[in-house]
């Protein structure tokens, strides 16, 4: 297991960036310790190590829906260690969406996927 958290909350524009119209669909992670500006768009957790850095070909699980990572941004594995923080984005590309970014390959969720006490694993 690279990283392993339980949600604790979603902030009220959690989800906005999952919008069909949006050109690229993401949505946020952050501790749950944010403060309330960053906690507002994000997808709050338990804070966890990480045990090792994720990399393209990991698997992330969110609840039930699997996905395969496909890139990780320059400053994706520092900030989850330091904040809990990255931006998940739902594209296969390889090449990272923006520095703090992972990729993923898969369906995108959905609010009911990302409930309090919902598991959000890297392996």
């Amino acid at each position: 297991m690279k990283f392993d958290v339980t949600v604790t909350g979603l902030g009220d524009m959690a989800l906005a960036f999952l919008d069909p119209a949006m050109e690229m669909r993401f949505v946020i992670l952050f501790n749950d310790d944010a403060p309330a500006e960053l906690a507002e768009l994000a997808i709050l957790h338990t804070q966890s190590e990480v045990y090792e850095a994720p990399a393209p070909g990991d698997t992330m699980k969110i609840g039930a829906k699997t996905y395969k990572i496909t890139a990780v941004g320059d400053e994706a594995v520092q900030t989850l260690r330091d904040l809990g923080h990255c931006t998940l984005a739902f594209t296969a590309d390889t090449e990272p969406y923006r520095p703090g970014c992972i990729n993923l390959d898969g369906e995108i969720i959905t609010e009911a996927d990302v409930a309090d006490g919902t598991v959000i694993q890297i392996f």
